[in-house]
């Protein structure tokens, strides 16, 4: 969780040089993704800016490259798993979709000629083929005009942008269209056709898809199935009427439609107010292991976005344009109570992990959750099981990093299987950052080429237990004398996941007031069943060391006294206690809490509500002083609670506040045994510290920036003063920290 304060401001602020989660992939420009799951993974297909040249003023996108995660986190690059310059017939592949059929294991991916020549279809086993035509009747396209397919585009302006979905009986289902043209405007461009039992041809010729109540919000393109519950859900870009493009949706009772328009799932991509689109978007959403998640694109890479490492286009030339240079990223998304979906927020760490990562299997050598100074090669080819090739940057900063590693009793080896054209070339296997302990250096062996490939098995030490962050680093005195294609781990079995558990030992008592800093200890496994809590980010903003061993990023802070309290809190975040209630009944329901207004609460017992969103009030605010966020005030609600032992969740519904505490006492509007002031709660007599003058000054990722003086002048005259750029400023002294925003 974060300080205690959100950006008002609107202006940019500064990045940090922080690696995040997202994308999926920080060494090649992909763009167009779809998405589907099974039992095992989470698939995602892309297409591939990587042809455009740095200046292109057009799309150059010729193959099809999948994904796939067990967790989330860590993903399995295949490269290109079909491509339009070695398959007769087709002369690019642009954006498609991918299903996985619930009855027989089988992937299927419908995907367009380029703009408008039709939509082929193809079928395999796993994400790495070979993939092989399905269509029947001899013909190469599903859907065409002229012949070419089994039915024609039925008059839409594109006809491209297919999705496919699979219902749960087995049932198949065939979108495309897009633009618009005199027969078919941009609220009726969607076609939508169910598929025979065998899968290989339409039943029928199609229909429009029909969506109601769309008023000025135009369809255009990137049309998309899923359902959720009983409930089908029809998603699509919207046009550029309303500014940049957003992926709105709407609901209905048949894939079919129709259907009727509810809202936005996923804005222009942005961060903090800084956009990481700028143009068209593409979206795929599947449910997976009992969450939801929508992949997108977007130009992180190409932007620099928080510190990602700016790709070269493929004619070398550096800064390319974003337009033609996007990347794929992935978020989870949520529903509310009526089915409706609550817009994505787009995030640089991505997903939670779900699951630990099993470092006692063979990976293709392109696994991991986040990469520098790395480059990939496909190796597809017709009727081939796909694959790529990791070529690292071996003289600059070159790794591939893997989150979440569960190494159990104890990994004893190392096994890489490599082609090494050069002498001395090395990979140290690292904990916790590029440069951090060393667990083992492995010189591969020479191969003499960059296509001859032998196995190198090396002996590691202290990999043991979980490894949040697992670093494979690539050293070598020259560039591009490297291919790795695979690695794994030997060892003894993974780490018995335990259940989170209270942080004391005991369970919180009810009636009682709990610390909000003392939630639960986390569990020894991967998802929401073994955390106490969720951050929106990894970097710890706080600056006290309460807690700092087994909940590393929850941002807790010093206040009066021996006193921690919770701060700098985001919307989606949440803390979990153990509580033992004494007796069913009503409760009232007192929090200690701290804001400049805006902000919000939830509670939840046992995976159920039992409070509204709760609105926290604004701080006070001396005359002539910075916001006060020192200042608490009560809020309170009444609750109902069943006798016996629970986990009590504190979820944050808006954003940017403090917590101290939360007391229940018994009865309905009861008095509360705790009021603020007494000894043992913060009380509302923190001051502006005015005889301090000296305050460090950091940007809201909590990175430190500079200080200025406050000697005479106020905090935004002292930020100009100092060169600070207009923004949004965290300001940090001794007992004092408040948020700026300055406008030169």
């Amino acid at each position: 969780m974060n300080f205690a304060k959100k950006i008002v401001f609107g202006l940019s602020v500064l990045a940090t040089a922080a690696i995040a989660y997202n994308p999926i992939s920080t060494y090649h420009y992909l763009a167009d993704p779809g998405a589907a799951a099974d039992d095992e993974y989470f698939y995602i297909i892309t297409d591939s800016d990587d042809p455009a040249a740095y200046n292109a003023t057009g799309y150059n996108i010729k193959a099809l490259y999948g994904f796939r995660s067990k967790d989330m986190q860590n993903w399995t690059d295949f490269g290109i798993i079909y491509d339009a310059r070695q398959v007769s017939g087709i002369g690019d592949i642009w954006a498609s979709g991918i299903a996985a059929d619930p009855k027989t294991g089988k992937l299927y991916i419908v995907f367009p000629d380029g703009g408008g020549g039709g939509i082929g279809y193809i079928k395999a086993d796993s994400i790495a083929g070979p993939w092989t035509n399905a269509v029947g009747g001899g013909k190469d396209k599903l859907v065409g005009g002229w012949g070419k397919g089994l039915i024609d585009c039925d008059g839409v302006a594109w006809c491209f942008d297919p999705g496919i979905f699979i219902d749960d009986d087995g049932t198949t289902y065939v979108t495309w269209g897009g633009g618009e043209g005199d027969s078919r405007p941009n609220t009726d461009n969607f076609d939508v056709v169910k598929l025979n039992a065998a899968k290989d041809a339409p039943v029928g010729t199609g229909s429009h898809v029909k969506v109601n109540g769309l008023s000025t919000r135009k369809m255009l393109e990137a049309s998309y199935i899923h359902k959720h519950g009983n409930t089908y859900y029809f998603s699509y870009s919207t046009g550029w009427q309303q500014g940049a493009p957003t992926i709105d949706y709407a609901m209905g009772t048949s894939p079919m439609g129709p259907f009727t328009w509810k809202g936005t799932i996923l804005g222009d991509p942005s961060i903090n107010g800084r956009s990481i689109n700028g143009n068209n978007n593409h979206h795929g959403i599947a449910e997976f292991k009992g969450h939801s998640y929508v992949v997108y694109h977007d130009r992180r890479i190409a932007k620099g976005h928080d510190g990602l490492e700016i790709i070269p286009a493929d004619d070398g030339m550096p800064n390319p344009d974003p337009g033609y240079h996007r990347s794929v990223s992935v978020d989870e998304m949520f529903y509310n109570a009526d089915g409706t979906i609550k817009q994505v927020t787009c995030t640089n760490d991505g997903p939670e992990q779900i699951e630990n990562f099993d470092p006692y299997d063979w990976y293709p050598a392109l696994t991991s959750s986040k990469q520098r100074g790395v480059r990939s090669r496909s190796l597809w080819a017709p009727g081939k099981v796909a694959g790529s090739l990791l070529l690292p940057l071996s003289t600059k900063e070159s790794w591939i990093r893997v989150s979440g590693v569960d190494f159990g009793k104890g990994a004893t080896g190392f096994t890489v299987e490599a082609a090494s054209s050069a002498d001395n070339n090395k990979i140290e296997i690292r904990k916790g950052s590029a440069t951090g302990t060393l667990a083992c250096t492995c010189t591969l062996k020479k191969t003499g080429s960059k296509t001859t490939f032998a196995e190198t098995s090396c002996d590691v030490n202290g990999l043991s237990g979980i490894v949040e962050q697992l670093f494979l680093v690539f050293k070598g005195s020259q560039d591009s004398t490297m291919a790795i294609k695979g690695w794994g781990f030997e060892g003894s079995g993974k780490t018995p996941a335990e259940p989170q558990k209270p942080f004391k030992g005991t369970a919180a008592a009810i009636p009682g007031k709990i610390q909000m800093e003392d939630f639960d200890v986390p569990g020894t496994g991967r998802g929401e069943e073994y955390a106490s809590y969720s951050d929106n980010d990894a970097e710890n903003h706080g600056d006290s060391d309460y807690r700092k061993d087994d909940a590393p990023s929850v941002d807790l802070y010093k206040k009066s006294g021996d006193r921690v309290v919770v701060g700098y809190i985001q919307k989606g975040e949440w803390l979990e206690y153990t509580v033992n209630v004494a007796e069913t009944g009503t409760y009232t329901m007192f929090a200690a809490v701290a804001s400049d207004g805006g902000s919000s609460f939830q509670l939840s017992m046992d995976g159920k509500n039992i409070t509204e969103e709760i609105a926290v009030p604004a701080a006070k605010k001396e005359e002539g002083a910075e916001q006060n966020f020192d200042d608490y005030a009560k809020v309170s609600a009444t609750v109902n609670l069943t006798k016996g032992e629970h986990v009590l969740r504190f979820t944050a519904t808006a954003d940017w506040f403090d917590i101290d505490y939360v007391n229940f006492v018994a009865g309905e509007n009861a008095i509360d045994d705790s009021p603020i002031g007494d000894e043992t709660a913060i009380a509302m007599t923190a001051k502006y510290n005015v005889t301090q003058n000296v305050y460090n000054v950091y940007n809201l990722q909590g990175k430190l920036l500079g200080s200025v003086n406050m000697t005479g002048t106020s905090a935004k005259t002292a930020l100009n003063a100092a060169g600070f750029n207009a923004g949004v400023y965290m300001l940090r002294g001794k007992n004092k920290s408040f948020m700026v925003n300055t406008v030169k």
